[in-house]
């Protein structure tokens, strides 16, 4: 190998091994985080077992309570109304109301919410022309559920909150009737549909949630920490969100673009309990069911918005208030806009690393120290990264397998990497979207994806 080519191989070998022992010592901490949130579960399952608490389908009172349902709707035409008379047909409670905001230059969405002709379902005007913001959508929503209390004398029991294309479980209403008050905020498990034509893209939030609301959400709870709303799927106690709404009878800052992650938050700070309950139902466990964004940039538009509201506006606006527990979730909420990057820089490493390698192989008169010597601090720290990487993967695939099946949880292993490469788009975009927003270039808006609505088969 000529001389410059030998100092430039030499110079990718030093460079290689800096990148490598970087994206090593950042992974390892960020999986010791993780491993421990795991390990927190598995003792919560081996005590729930040694109690021997029953897994039989929980018997359900009949409902007896008046729920107020909220579904902001923006731009909704094609899935408000099929998904509206779904609810309707599908809810085993005999007293609801369903509230559906809608914009005065959306007259479509508000047609189709007409054209169902249920008597149980209040179309609510926003003021202002849309999109404004779903929090500003749902501080109307909220006003319209006290003037009706003022008008009917009813008094809601909860106040339950849904989207536009959720597939509603028949026996969700029983379960907050039968909880509530008991707890302030009650979160069921969110299942994303498998859809066949994005087995990738829409896929990965299978993996997503069956961890996060099967494990990570119930991890948050059982130590102490506030529990965060998904925004459906969730009730809470209509005293409770009266006293979030204050004297203006807003309880939502309009300018926030993650208002269910901070109303779980907000609970908490008021002393009050809340959980993500898991009752096993007639078809599986008791959640709500949609579709999930099917193509890349879809899906990175929305985990944008996420990750821009929960790690990077949200620290804005929540700070680090509260005990060792909610800061340490606090933390790890914060830490998913650097996590996925952490992951692309390791994909870098192991590039760097057979390229170096391909180097080497091509040149068997080169001789140079090997990247990793044995028993080296780096040499461990590799090797307990693989054994956590085998681990974290086999959780995500369990997870998965246990919601979807075995064929899902199969797919979740390299659904990972893509999983990544969506995060990591995603971070860099909601970061410079911070950064617009911190110079006063860009307001907050309802940045909403395109959704789709159907009814699985039972």
């Amino acid at each position: 190998m000529p001389g410059g080519l030998i100092l430039a191989a030499a110079a990718w070998h030093v460079a290689t091994r800096e990148v490598l022992l970087l994206a090593a010592a950042g992974i390892a901490v960020s999986t010791i985080d993780d491993c421990f949130v795991d390990a927190v579960y598995v003792g919560l399952r081996l005590r729930r077992r040694v109690r021997r608490r029953s897994t039989e389908t929980t018997a359900l009172p009949p409902g007896t309570g008046w729920m107020a349902i909220v579904v902001p709707a923006w731009d909704e035409a094609g899935v408000i109304g099929p998904m509206l008379r779904s609810m309707t047909a599908r809810l085993d409670h005999p007293r609801y109301r369903v509230f559906v905001g809608t914009y005065p230059n959306d007259p479509a969405t508000l047609a189709a919410i007409v054209a169902v002709g249920d008597a149980r379902i209040v179309p609510v005007m926003c003021r202002d022309p849309g999109p404004t913001t779903k929090a500003d959508c749902l501080n109307h929503l909220w006003r319209a559920v006290v003037a009706y209390e003022a008008d009917t004398a009813i008094r809601f029991k909860a106040v339950v909150f849904h989207d536009a294309e959720d597939v509603v479980d028949r026996d969700e209403l029983r379960v907050f009737d039968h909880l509530i008050p008991g707890l302030a905020m009650v979160q069921l498990p969110v299942i994303p549909l498998v859809d066949p034509g994005s087995r990738w893209v829409s896929g990965h939030y299978l993996d997503e949630f069956a961890e996060s609301h099967g494990k990570d959400i119930i991890v948050r709870g059982a130590i102490g920490a506030a529990v965060p709303s998904a925004g459906v799927a969730c009730a809470i106690d209509r005293d409770v969100f009266g006293e979030l709404a204050g004297g203006d009878a807003s309880p939502f800052d309009p300018a926030c673009m993650t208002e269910d992650y901070e109303l779980g938050m907000r609970i908490a700070a008021l002393g009050h309990r809340s959980a993500l309950v898991r009752i096993p139902g007639s078809g599986g466990a008791i959640a709500t069911r949609e579709h999930f964004p099917a193509t890349f940039d879809s899906a990175v538009r929305q985990k944008t918005r996420w990750l821009l509201g929960i790690a990077l506006s949200g620290w804005d606006r929540v700070g680090w208030r509260g005990g060792l527990a909610h800061r340490y979730m606090l933390m790890r909420d914060r830490k998913s806009i650097f996590a996925p990057l952490l992951a692309v820089f390791g994909y870098l490493a192991v590039a760097m690393v057979l390229a170096d390698a391909a180097i080497v192989a091509a040149n068997p008169g080169y001789r140079i120290a090997p990247l990793v010597a044995d028993r080296s601090p780096l040499a461990l720290v590799l090797w307990l990264n693989s054994f956590a990487l085998g681990w974290r993967l086999g959780v995500r695939a369990a997870f998965t397998a246990a919601t979807h099946g075995w064929r899902e949880g199969c797919r979740a292993l390299p659904r990972t990497v893509v999983g990544n490469w969506i995060n990591a788009v995603a971070a860099v975009r909601a970061l410079r979207r911070y950064a617009r927003i911190r110079a006063g270039r860009e307001a907050p808006a309802w940045d909403k994806t395109l959704h789709k609505f159907t009814v699985p088969a039972e």
